[in-house]
Protein backbone atom coordinates (compact mmCIF):
# COMPACT_ATOMS: atom_id res chain seq x y z
CA UNK A 1 0.00 0.00 0.00
CA UNK A 2 1.38 3.35 -1.12
CA UNK A 3 0.14 6.21 1.47
CA UNK A 4 0.69 9.91 1.26
CA UNK A 5 0.94 12.03 4.47
CA UNK A 6 0.14 16.11 4.04
CA UNK A 7 0.75 18.31 7.29
CA UNK A 8 -0.50 22.16 6.41
CA UNK A 9 1.71 23.90 9.19
CA UNK A 10 1.01 27.15 10.32
CA UNK A 11 4.28 28.30 8.53
CA UNK A 12 4.92 25.42 5.72
CA UNK A 13 3.66 22.22 3.94
CA UNK A 14 5.15 19.08 4.81
CA UNK A 15 4.13 15.27 2.99
CA UNK A 16 5.36 12.29 3.54
CA UNK A 17 4.98 9.02 1.40
CA UNK A 18 4.66 5.49 2.94
CA UNK A 19 5.14 1.81 1.35
CA UNK A 20 3.80 -0.86 2.88
CA UNK A 21 4.07 1.51 6.54
CA UNK A 22 7.97 2.24 5.65
CA UNK A 23 8.86 5.79 4.81
CA UNK A 24 10.51 6.54 1.43
CA UNK A 25 10.38 9.83 0.84
CA UNK A 26 9.51 13.31 2.89
CA UNK A 27 9.91 17.21 1.91
CA UNK A 28 8.95 20.02 3.55
CA UNK A 29 8.18 23.64 1.44
CA UNK A 30 9.23 26.92 1.73
CA UNK A 31 7.88 28.74 4.57
CA UNK A 32 4.84 31.44 4.22
CA UNK A 33 3.32 33.47 6.49
CA UNK A 34 -0.28 33.48 7.64
CA UNK A 35 -0.86 32.28 3.67
CA UNK A 36 -4.27 32.91 1.26
CA UNK A 37 -5.95 30.32 -0.65
CA UNK A 38 -3.94 30.47 -3.78
CA UNK A 39 -0.19 30.17 -1.48
CA UNK A 40 -1.61 27.32 0.15
CA UNK A 41 -2.90 25.77 -2.86
CA UNK A 42 0.35 26.23 -4.36
CA UNK A 43 2.35 25.13 -1.74
CA UNK A 44 0.53 21.97 -1.22
CA UNK A 45 0.73 21.16 -4.73
CA UNK A 46 4.39 21.72 -4.63
CA UNK A 47 4.97 19.54 -1.79
CA UNK A 48 2.48 16.37 -3.87
CA UNK A 49 5.14 16.93 -6.81
CA UNK A 50 7.63 16.85 -4.95
CA UNK A 51 7.45 13.64 -2.53
CA UNK A 52 6.01 11.91 -5.79
CA UNK A 53 8.33 13.08 -8.03
CA UNK A 54 9.27 9.71 -9.80
CA UNK A 55 6.85 7.24 -8.13
CA UNK A 56 4.84 5.59 -10.95
CA UNK A 57 2.92 2.94 -8.72
CA UNK A 58 -1.17 4.91 -7.97
CA UNK A 59 -1.39 6.23 -4.63
CA UNK A 60 -3.98 3.95 -2.44
CA UNK A 61 -4.48 6.48 0.91
CA UNK A 62 -4.03 10.13 1.74
CA UNK A 63 -3.77 11.47 5.02
CA UNK A 64 -3.87 15.51 5.77
CA UNK A 65 -3.21 17.38 9.04
CA UNK A 66 -5.34 20.47 8.88
CA UNK A 67 -4.75 22.98 11.60
CA UNK A 68 -7.48 25.03 13.23
CA UNK A 69 -11.51 23.76 14.06
CA UNK A 70 -12.44 21.09 12.07
CA UNK A 71 -16.33 20.88 11.24
CA UNK A 72 -16.85 17.33 10.38
CA UNK A 73 -20.08 17.13 8.90
CA UNK A 74 -18.61 19.69 6.08
CA UNK A 75 -14.84 18.69 6.33
CA UNK A 76 -14.42 22.43 6.19
CA UNK A 77 -12.24 24.11 8.87
CA UNK A 78 -14.39 27.02 10.49
CA UNK A 79 -10.93 28.86 12.49
CA UNK A 80 -7.89 28.67 11.48
CA UNK A 81 -5.41 32.39 12.92
CA UNK A 82 -2.23 31.11 11.61
CA UNK A 83 -3.40 29.45 8.41
CA UNK A 84 -6.55 32.07 7.14
CA UNK A 85 -6.73 30.60 3.37
CA UNK A 86 -7.77 27.24 4.90
CA UNK A 87 -11.00 28.16 6.04
CA UNK A 88 -14.53 27.84 4.61
CA UNK A 89 -12.45 25.39 1.84
CA UNK A 90 -13.57 21.85 1.66
CA UNK A 91 -10.47 20.12 2.51
CA UNK A 92 -11.26 17.32 0.31
CA UNK A 93 -11.10 19.36 -2.71
CA UNK A 94 -8.38 20.98 -1.50
CA UNK A 95 -6.42 18.17 -1.74
CA UNK A 96 -7.55 16.90 -5.06
CA UNK A 97 -6.19 20.12 -6.40
CA UNK A 98 -2.58 18.45 -5.11
CA UNK A 99 -2.91 15.21 -6.43
CA UNK A 100 -4.05 16.22 -9.70
CA UNK A 101 -1.95 14.48 -12.56
CA UNK A 102 -1.03 12.30 -10.22
CA UNK A 103 -1.73 8.20 -10.24
CA UNK A 104 -4.87 7.26 -8.21
CA UNK A 105 -6.26 4.00 -6.76
CA UNK A 106 -10.08 3.08 -6.99
CA UNK A 107 -11.02 5.18 -3.98
CA UNK A 108 -7.99 7.07 -2.98
CA UNK A 109 -9.67 10.36 -3.78
CA UNK A 110 -13.14 9.62 -1.57
CA UNK A 111 -10.78 8.22 1.62
CA UNK A 112 -9.01 11.14 2.74
CA UNK A 113 -8.25 10.81 6.34
CA UNK A 114 -8.18 14.51 7.71
CA UNK A 115 -6.69 14.79 11.91
CA UNK A 116 -4.88 16.88 13.93
CA UNK A 117 -0.66 17.85 13.50
CA UNK A 118 -0.50 16.89 17.40
CA UNK A 119 -2.53 13.41 16.82
CA UNK A 120 -0.34 12.26 13.81
CA UNK A 121 2.86 13.51 15.52
CA UNK A 122 1.63 11.47 18.56
CA UNK A 123 1.01 8.19 16.61
CA UNK A 124 3.86 8.48 14.82
CA UNK A 125 6.35 8.45 17.63
CA UNK A 126 4.31 6.30 19.63
CA UNK A 127 5.04 3.43 16.84
CA UNK A 128 8.47 4.65 16.47
CA UNK A 129 9.28 4.31 19.74
CA UNK A 130 7.19 1.77 20.97
CA UNK A 131 5.83 2.84 24.23
CA UNK A 132 3.35 1.46 26.51
CA UNK A 133 1.48 3.08 28.99
CA UNK A 134 0.63 7.07 28.27
CA UNK A 135 2.12 9.64 26.05
CA UNK A 136 1.56 13.44 26.45
CA UNK A 137 2.69 14.76 22.84
CA UNK A 138 2.89 18.70 22.78
CA UNK A 139 3.02 19.97 18.42
CA UNK A 140 5.22 23.13 19.22
CA UNK A 141 5.10 25.30 16.22
CA UNK A 142 3.75 28.72 15.08
CA UNK A 143 0.69 27.14 16.84
CA UNK A 144 0.55 24.71 19.90
CA UNK A 145 -1.47 21.71 19.94
CA UNK A 146 -1.74 18.63 22.16
CA UNK A 147 -2.77 15.24 21.82
CA UNK A 148 -2.70 12.35 24.37
CA UNK A 149 -2.67 8.62 23.82
CA UNK A 150 -3.36 5.49 26.14
CA UNK A 151 -1.75 2.43 24.61
CA UNK A 152 -2.20 4.73 20.96
CA UNK A 153 -6.11 5.33 21.64
CA UNK A 154 -6.49 9.05 21.73
CA UNK A 155 -7.89 11.15 24.41
CA UNK A 156 -10.88 13.40 23.45
CA UNK A 157 -11.56 16.41 25.78
CA UNK A 158 -12.68 19.29 23.70
CA UNK A 159 -13.72 17.92 20.02
CA UNK A 160 -10.94 16.14 18.83
CA UNK A 161 -8.07 17.35 21.23
CA UNK A 162 -7.32 16.27 24.79
CA UNK A 163 -8.14 20.23 25.60
CA UNK A 164 -6.76 23.61 23.69
CA UNK A 165 -3.25 23.24 25.76
CA UNK A 166 -1.74 26.59 23.28
CA UNK A 167 -4.65 28.48 25.23
CA UNK A 168 -4.15 27.86 28.47
CA UNK A 169 -2.99 30.26 30.33
CA UNK A 170 0.50 29.91 31.95
CA UNK A 171 1.47 33.57 32.39
CA UNK A 172 3.89 34.71 35.50
CA UNK A 173 3.95 37.67 35.80
CA UNK A 174 2.13 41.24 35.67
CA UNK A 175 2.65 41.82 31.85
CA UNK A 176 1.99 38.73 29.80
CA UNK A 177 2.41 38.73 25.70
CA UNK A 178 -0.94 38.52 23.84
CA UNK A 179 -1.60 35.53 21.53
CA UNK A 180 -2.34 35.73 17.78
CA UNK A 181 -6.01 35.78 18.87
CA UNK A 182 -5.91 38.95 21.50
CA UNK A 183 -5.82 36.03 24.42
CA UNK A 184 -3.17 36.91 26.97
CA UNK A 185 -0.21 34.84 28.60
CA UNK A 186 -1.48 31.75 27.05
CA UNK A 187 1.16 29.09 26.33
CA UNK A 188 0.95 29.91 22.51
CA UNK A 189 1.56 33.52 23.55
CA UNK A 190 5.15 32.63 24.58
CA UNK A 191 6.41 29.63 22.66
CA UNK A 192 4.52 29.85 19.20
CA UNK A 193 6.79 30.83 16.58
CA UNK A 194 5.66 34.60 15.93
CA UNK A 195 6.39 35.36 20.00
CA UNK A 196 9.80 33.49 19.84
CA UNK A 197 10.14 35.54 16.22
CA UNK A 198 9.51 39.06 18.10
CA UNK A 199 10.77 38.27 21.21
CA UNK A 200 14.45 37.13 19.55
CA UNK A 201 14.79 34.02 20.31
CA UNK A 202 14.85 32.74 16.67
CA UNK A 203 16.95 34.85 14.43
CA UNK A 204 17.60 34.55 11.02
CA UNK A 205 17.71 31.48 9.00
CA UNK A 206 13.62 31.76 8.45
CA UNK A 207 13.50 31.77 4.73
CA UNK A 208 13.53 28.95 2.11
CA UNK A 209 14.80 26.10 4.18
CA UNK A 210 17.31 27.30 6.25
CA UNK A 211 17.81 26.94 9.83
CA UNK A 212 16.83 29.63 12.24
CA UNK A 213 19.51 30.28 15.05
CA UNK A 214 18.50 30.00 18.39
CA UNK A 215 19.60 32.82 21.14
CA UNK A 216 19.30 30.90 24.38
CA UNK A 217 18.84 34.19 26.63
CA UNK A 218 16.07 35.07 24.89
CA UNK A 219 14.44 31.44 24.73
CA UNK A 220 14.49 31.45 28.35
CA UNK A 221 10.61 33.54 29.00
CA UNK A 222 9.40 30.60 26.70
CA UNK A 223 11.10 27.49 28.59
CA UNK A 224 9.74 29.11 31.69
CA UNK A 225 6.12 29.07 30.27
CA UNK A 226 6.47 25.37 28.65
CA UNK A 227 7.92 24.12 32.17
CA UNK A 228 4.71 25.39 33.70
CA UNK A 229 2.52 23.69 30.87
CA UNK A 230 4.35 20.34 31.11
CA UNK A 231 3.62 20.74 35.23
CA UNK A 232 -0.01 21.43 34.66
CA UNK A 233 -0.02 18.21 31.91
CA UNK A 234 1.01 16.22 34.73
CA UNK A 235 -1.74 17.21 37.18
CA UNK A 236 -3.91 16.66 34.34
CA UNK A 237 -3.22 13.55 32.71
CA UNK A 238 -0.46 11.96 33.94
CA UNK A 239 1.43 10.95 31.25
CA UNK A 240 4.72 8.67 31.48
CA UNK A 241 5.74 10.26 28.53
CA UNK A 242 6.33 13.04 27.53
CA UNK A 243 7.45 14.47 24.17
CA UNK A 244 8.11 18.00 22.38
CA UNK A 245 7.50 18.07 18.67
CA UNK A 246 7.19 20.14 15.88
CA UNK A 247 9.61 22.75 14.33
CA UNK A 248 10.19 24.13 17.86
CA UNK A 249 9.64 21.39 20.27
CA UNK A 250 12.61 19.12 18.03
CA UNK A 251 15.01 22.51 18.49
CA UNK A 252 14.74 22.20 22.55
CA UNK A 253 16.57 18.87 22.43
CA UNK A 254 19.41 20.61 23.66
CA UNK A 255 17.65 22.30 26.47
CA UNK A 256 15.65 18.99 27.57
CA UNK A 257 17.66 18.69 30.64
CA UNK A 258 16.99 22.17 32.35
CA UNK A 259 13.81 22.29 31.45
CA UNK A 260 13.30 19.03 32.91
CA UNK A 261 14.95 20.26 36.11
CA UNK A 262 12.09 23.23 35.74
CA UNK A 263 9.54 20.90 35.76
CA UNK A 264 10.81 18.54 38.70
CA UNK A 265 11.13 21.41 41.04
CA UNK A 266 8.45 20.81 43.70
CA UNK A 267 6.40 18.82 40.90
CA UNK A 268 2.96 17.44 42.48
CA UNK A 269 2.96 13.79 43.63
CA UNK A 270 0.55 12.74 41.13
CA UNK A 271 3.11 12.65 38.32
CA UNK A 272 3.93 9.27 37.53
CA UNK A 273 7.06 7.75 39.17
CA UNK A 274 10.19 7.45 35.85
CA UNK A 275 8.42 9.86 33.54
CA UNK A 276 10.85 10.78 30.82
CA UNK A 277 10.76 13.58 28.51
CA UNK A 278 12.34 14.36 25.20
CA UNK A 279 12.40 15.99 21.91
CA UNK A 280 10.44 14.66 18.47
CA UNK A 281 13.50 13.67 15.99
CA UNK A 282 12.56 15.74 13.00
CA UNK A 283 9.75 18.01 11.35
CA UNK A 284 8.18 15.05 9.78
CA UNK A 285 6.38 13.08 12.87
CA UNK A 286 2.72 14.65 11.58
CA UNK A 287 3.14 13.88 8.42
CA UNK A 288 4.35 10.23 8.57
CA UNK A 289 1.55 10.01 11.28
CA UNK A 290 -0.99 10.96 8.43
CA UNK A 291 0.20 8.68 5.81
CA UNK A 292 0.16 5.34 8.09
CA UNK A 293 -3.33 6.51 10.36
CA UNK A 294 -4.46 6.65 6.79
CA UNK A 295 -3.48 3.50 5.57
CA UNK A 296 -5.03 1.65 8.82
CA UNK A 297 -7.93 3.40 8.46
CA UNK A 298 -8.45 2.12 4.90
Amino acid sequence: MLSLGIDIGGSSVKAALLRDGAPVATVRGDRYQAPDHDVLSGAIRHAIDTVLRGVTSPLDRVGLCAPGLLDRPTMTITKAVNVPGIVGVPLAGLVAEGLRGHALAPGAAASLVVTTDAHATALDIYAAEQFAGRLLCLALGTGVGACVLDDGVPLHVSGETPGHIGHMDVSFDDDPPTGPDGAKGTLESYIGLPALLAGGAFQGGLAGNAEPAINPARLEPALRALARAVRIGHAIYRPQHIRLAGGIGIRLAPFIAGLRASVEHGLTSLARPGWDLAAGSDEFHAARGAAALASRTA
